[in-house]
């Protein structure tokens, strides 16, 4: 009966756990954004709804350029950052794998010899007796299991699995990273094409307009002035476009490298940047706490946190490990397999079977403390990340709200800035203006249309930051709807 009910009591002592319960820690979340488009302006996007583990949906489709498809399917599978967080995963599986392995008694095989010389008195033989030395063969199994009493088992366990986890969030963050980088380098490379077909545009004209200017001065029709300021504007045009493709350089680099690849054995042909982008619905701000890579991964490291706690509590209490042989044990090696040379012993082979620790200088409860102030540091971080990432949200919306309408001012700008131009052309070949006014008309047109440029760029780019700081989960509309709809972006 006594021993019955020890095993019934190791029983239900190996079922508690001593970590605290895991409770999420409390946000704000808005009901909605403060920045939303209005309800009209939400396009026809499909809103995905996976939690973190789930695909986020191949969300840069939406664009409909075939040329970033590639680069971001390419991305997917040669860029070397993914590659490491994968391996990261990896390993922290592995780890995860090796606590599970407590569960398990482990069991070992022997074989071998050893020398001993037992003394006389554990013999019962008188003092002074010589007792001879003996070599004895053996070839047993040995098995260890530890009784997870207090939990300090399952706990390490349910830490390592939080942490693969959270590797494994962490990976899809780095996947999500990694094609907004794409995306925004491809879209910033395009502006640059965009850029350089104005500033090409302007050379070609003055270009012109210099020779004109030219064949006047030697016909002795206009002074030296303005031929110089004209040969001035050239000169300026020319060095903005040499800018330009060395940023247009730069990020074809850039793109090389976040797909794999070589610089020298990468490029990319120019390509003009579309006018137009996607709307993207925003959805609810307490769907992000579900999509966002990053906040599940801030979620594991809180669980693994949590569950240390129990680890470090199981310290103060009893641990009880259960060791024993069994096998075959000779004098003489030819007899070590016989029946009558099998052998057992069931017990600590070292040590003890129960052991608590009574006096250890306070290491116990300063690991503990160290347990408790990691876990507040991870409730800490948790409502870091919640909060970082409505402000992320909050951020692209506004960008989005004031690119579109910067944009609409911007292009009635250009078409007056246009009008102005040849207004000031007309005027300076019937002689009713300097060719100053030219000038000025000019390069106010060009940096107008760069402007424009510009904030296009900067709405494709927002745009990929805001599908970033949702957490991706969006899928595009389908391809043949998308053309029954006579090609209308979303």
């Amino acid at each position: 009966m006594r021993k019955t009910a020890i095993a019934i009591a190791a029983a239900l002592l190996a079922g508690c756990s001593l970590a605290p319960p895991l409770e999420t820690p409390q946000v704000d979340t808005p009901a909605a954004w403060k920045q939303a488009l209005p309800e009209s302006e939400r396009g026809t996007w499909k809103v995905a709804e996976p939690s973190d583990a789930l695909p986020r949906g191949e969300w840069w489709r939406v664009f409909r350029d075939p040329t970033l498809d590639e680069l971001i399917e390419r991305a997917n599978a040669e860029n070397q950052s993914v590659a490491i967080a994968a391996a990261r995963v990896r390993q922290a599986r592995a780890v995860a794998g090796i606590a599970q392995a407590d569960r398990i008694p482990t069991v070992n095989a022997g074989l071998g010899p050893y020398r001993y010389k037992p003394s006389a008195a554990s013999q019962g033989l008188p003092e002074g007796t010589q007792v001879s030395p003996y070599t004895v063969w053996r070839g047993v199994l040995t098995f260890a299991y530890e009784v997870d009493l207090f939990g300090r088992v399952a706990n390490n366990i349910a830490a390592a699995r939080s942490d693969a986890e959270s590797a494994e969030a962490a990976l899809r963050s780095v996947q999500l990273a990694m094609q907004a980088d794409v995306a925004q380098t491809y879209f910033a490379l395009r502006q640059s094409d965009a850029e350089l077909a104005t500033l090409r545009e302007t050379v070609a004209s003055r270009e012109e307009t210099t020779r004109l200017l030219q064949r006047r001065y030697d016909l002795g029709d206009i002074g030296e002035f303005d031929l110089v300021r004209s040969r001035t504007e050239l000169a300026n045009a020319r060095a903005e476009v040499a800018a330009v493709e060395r940023r247009r350089g730069q990020l074809e680099h850039a793109l090389a490298l976040l797909t794999g690849r070589a610089p020298a054995s990468f490029g990319l042909a120019a390509s003009p940047l579309a006018a137009e982008v996607p709307r993207v619905p925003a959805g609810l701000p307490s769907s992000l706490l579900e999509r966002r890579p990053d906040i599940a991964a801030a979620q594991r490291e809180l669980a693994a946190s949590n569950a240390r706690i129990g680890v470090a509590k199981a310290a103060f209490f009893p641990s009880l490990n259960i060791t024993g042989l069994g096998g075959y044990e000779s004098a003489d090696l030819g007899d070590l397999f016989q029946w009558s040379s099998r052998t057992w012993l069931l017990g600590p082979l070292f040590g003890t079977i129960l052991s608590m620790p009574l006096i250890d200088g306070g290491r116990n409860q300063a690991n503990l403390d160290r347990t408790y102030a990691v876990l507040d540091e991870s409730v800490a971080r948790y409502r870091q990340t919640v909060l970082g990432a409505f402000t992320e949200v909050e951020d692209q919306l506004v960008g989005l709200r004031t690119l579109a309408a910067q944009a609409d001012a911007l292009r009635d700008s250009v078409g007056a800035a246009q009008r102005a131009y040849a207004i000031a052309q007309t005027r300076y070949r019937n002689g009713a203006s300097s060719f100053l006014d030219v000038i000025e008309a000019q390069r106010t047109l060009l940096v107008v249309q760069l402007v424009l440029t510009q904030t296009q760029g900067a709405q494709a780019i927002t745009t990929v930051a805001l599908v970033r700081a949702l957490g991706g989960g969006w899928d595009a509309p389908p391809r043949a709807a998308a053309a029954a709809e006579g090609g209308r972006r979303p």
